[in-house]
């Protein structure tokens, strides 16, 4: 079932685990407002995903491995912010960022979620008609 799609699975996985890490990073840095010196974090992904499909793309190799490839070997980045600290007790975490964070990145699962629910059910009328 997973070639009708191309990488299309595969990637949303790989979306759905980052965004499974963003929330559970956002959740800590809530967690942690009243901590004295707690700096909030954050995950990257996109950019480095991007990087590794375009090096796919302009590969030699068969484009459906080396893509495959490429959205298999990206993980996430955990990064701190460091540099930023608007209260005494040095924690930088910002609830109204954190807050909104946090709904973008539910937004984005329910999304992703539903996309791939979709394509799914999209499979399974298609095949009822056999």
């Amino acid at each position: 079932m997973l070639e009708i799609y191309g990488n299309g699975i595969t990637l949303t996985e790989k979306a759905l685990d980052f965004l499974w890490g963003r929330q559970t990073v956002t959740l800590n840095n809530i967690a942690n407002n009243d901590t004295p010196g707690f700096k909030s974090q954050y995950l990257t992904f996109e950019d480095e995903l991007e990087r590794r499909l375009n090096a796919a793309n302009g590969s030699r190799a068969a484009k459906k491995d080396s893509m495959a490839g490429a959205i298999n070997s990206t993980r996430a980045s955990l990064h701190t912010t460091w540099n930023e600290s608007a209260r005494l007790d040095g924690n930088n975490v910002d609830m109204d960022q954190e807050q909104v964070e946090l709904v973008r990145t539910v937004y984005e699962y329910q999304f992703m979620v539903s996309s791939i629910s979709n394509d799914i059910n999209r499979l399974k009328s298609a095949a009822k008609s056999f």
